[in-house]
């Protein structure tokens, strides 16, 4: 097919725009996840409650509540690149404002800047994705970038852990080290990560711009950029059925990451900076090897049955985790992220497929409800203060119970393709 002129109804299915969402996955999960390790340095940092510690994450995911509709709206109404190279921008801005000024306050401002470009992201890479690898394709391209997404989350605290560990210790040997502790506070070695995220940015910032993005134009009847679409969906029961299973699958996910390392040193007395920040790191890394046996099976098995397996597995996973011994619960922490691998392209993918139109706008509606991640952890923390970390973590039940039933109910226009089916 020749490439026409004329903006696009949707743009080809093309590997150099799913390369690019790729990239752009990797970058948001190393600022997203890289707050779990963080959260114990900051209460010893900043001298925090657990209630405090956990208004981090919540200034990080409430942008998400606020931005993700007008960012969609805005991408329907100007241009997908626009979006990217301003949410890009803001990310990082906030990359470079914490270790340039290191507070409490700092930080809130901080999270709070990356969580907006990060939103912002979200909200157009996520139908770019959907066309550039065909419709019927999106739940096995949404685990590939699941992949993506965990691989990074589990590098990050790997950087952390090697960064501090080194500037902790002395005046580093490697150049590059030793240039990096000369900007970092010698009393807080943690900051020093977002100076690489910063760097990173940076990078990607130039690359993108080099970049070309199509312009998604689509059908006129569809128009998701016009508030009557939304107030459409809005109206719509399904909607907020997907809105609740996204805000409740976020929550668990950020709940998990945000608060495995301190409770692995409340309970267990396990280092934070090493093997808490281990047992994250594998929490991500086993999300990233659980994306490969989950698009292995999305193309054996039904999106649901596979989501209504992993649901029941978390389940028995996080039982274990907060009421074992300290050697099951270093194991079963990690072993969360191979089960929830698959739910977030799994519930992403049968919401937009449930919909023959306004995928933009139900995206967008659907990148809100990853404000989820700004309340169970929130709520996690207040309750910790009240009745024991244990005892805050046992909301999570809530969302492993919503997600199971997901399973049962999700009537999709559009199933994932399988080997044995025809599309």
């Amino acid at each position: 097919m020749t490439a026409p002129s004329r903006p696009l109804a949707h743009p080809h299915r093309s590997w150099k725009l799913t390369l690019l969402v790729l990239v752009l996955f990797f970058l948001i999960s190393l600022l997203t996840n890289i707050m779990g390790p963080l959260i114990p340095e900051a209460i010893r940092s900043f001298h925090l409650s657990l209630a405090a510690a956990g208004l981090l994450p919540f200034a990080f995911f409430l942008s998400y509540g606020l931005v993700s509709i007008p960012a969609g709206m805005l991408g329907d109404r100007t241009s997908a690149k626009g979006v990217l190279l301003g949410a890009l921008a803001l990310q990082l801005a906030g990359a470079l404002l914490l270790p340039s000024m290191p507070s409490y306050a700092t930080a809130l401002v901080s999270f709070f800047l990356i969580g907006i470009g990060s939103a912002s992201l979200q909200v157009v890479i996520n139908p770019l994705l959907r066309v550039s690898g065909g419709e019927e394709n999106y739940a096995f391209y949404s685990a590939l970038a699941q992949f993506i997404f965990g691989a990074a989350s589990f590098l990050a605290p790997q950087v952390y852990s090697h960064l501090v560990l080194n500037l902790a210790g002395g005046p580093p040997h490697d150049f590059w080290l030793a240039a990096l502790s000369r900007i970092t506070p010698p009393d807080l070695p943690w900051v020093s990560v977002y100076w690489v995220f910063a760097l990173l940015g940076a990078v990607v910032v130039a690359v993108t711009s080099a970049i070309r993005v199509p312009r998604i134009e689509p059908p006129p009847q569809e128009r998701p950029g016009d508030l009557s679409s939304h107030r459409r969906l809005f109206g719509m029961p399904l909607v907020w059925l997907y809105f609740v299973s996204i805000f409740l699958y976020v929550g668990l996910e950020q709940g998990l990451a945000n608060w495995i390392s301190q409770f692995l040193s409340t309970y267990h007395q396990f280092d934070p900076r090493t093997t808490g920040a281990l047992a994250v790191s594998w929490f991500w890394g086993t999300m990233t090897l659980g994306c490969l046996l989950g698009m292995v099976l999305l193309k054996l098995f039904d999106s649901r049955r596979v989501l209504i397996g992993a649901a029941l597995a978390a389940m028995v996973s996080f039982t274990a985790a907060i009421a074992g011994p300290a050697p099951v619960s270093l194991i079963a922490f990690p072993a969360m992220g191979t089960f929830l691998s698959v739910m977030w392209p799994i519930i992403f993918s049968l919401g937009l497929n449930s919909l023959s139109h306004s995928h933009g706008s139900f995206a967008g509606i659907l990148c809100t409800a990853i404000v989820g991640g700004a309340v169970l952890p929130a709520l996690i923390g207040q309750v910790g203060d009240w009745a024991g970390l244990r005892s805050g973590m046992l909301l999570l039940y809530l969302s492993l119970g919503w997600i199971l039933s997901v399973g049962f109910w999700a009537k999709p226009l559009i199933n994932n393709a399988t080997l044995g089916s025809s599309s």
